[in-house]
């Protein structure tokens, strides 16, 4: 078995999901969720089939996203991964849910907009993927000062009142 760290590439302040599912209705049904959650939501969406054809299936609303999710699709290579690219303003609070309550849909590896690496293990068998490296270390505890600063922010963007 090898393990490799596939580096996510993307513009800074995009949104993605990666996740894993068993079925190439997926596809269809991953965008389903998205454009029923959030209406106008721009977002691209690619997963790699693993068994058949192997290819990598692919939708969306946006082409630059679209192919921004083929391109990452492709080089994380793992049977049944799939990602999703969410354009500006759009975030993956507002639709993890139903995301995650499509039937095909076996788990979310991370939902972020931090630089992430995923790990790949390949065998002869295939790909898969064995987790995220999502973001940095803490640098310390939060305080009061920061407790203060988070719950302003929060309210600030509306998340809560």
């Amino acid at each position: 078995m090898e393990l490799e760290l596939v580096r996510v590439e993307k513009p800074e302040a995009l949104n993605f999901i990666l996740g894993q599912a068993h079925f190439i209705k997926t596809v269809e049904d991953v965008h389903e969720a998205l454009v029923n959650s959030v209406p106008g939501i721009r977002f691209g969406l690619a997963f790699c089939e693993a068994s058949g054809e192997r290819l990598i299936r692919w939708s969306g609303n946006d082409p630059q996203l679209i192919e921004l999710a083929q391109r990452n699709a492709q080089a994380i290579g793992a049977g049944h991964s799939f990602i999703i690219f969410l354009g500006e303003g759009f975030y993956p609070i507002n639709v993890l849910k139903a995301v995650q309550a499509v039937p095909e849909v076996c788990r979310i590896f991370c939902a972020t907009a931090n630089p992430t690496q995923v790990v790949v293990a390949a065998s002869g068998e295939g790909r898969g993927i064995l987790g995220v490296l999502d973001g940095q270390q803490p640098l310390g505890i939060e305080g009061e000062e920061g407790q203060a600063w988070r719950k302003g922010f929060l309210r600030m963007i509306g998340y809560k009142l």
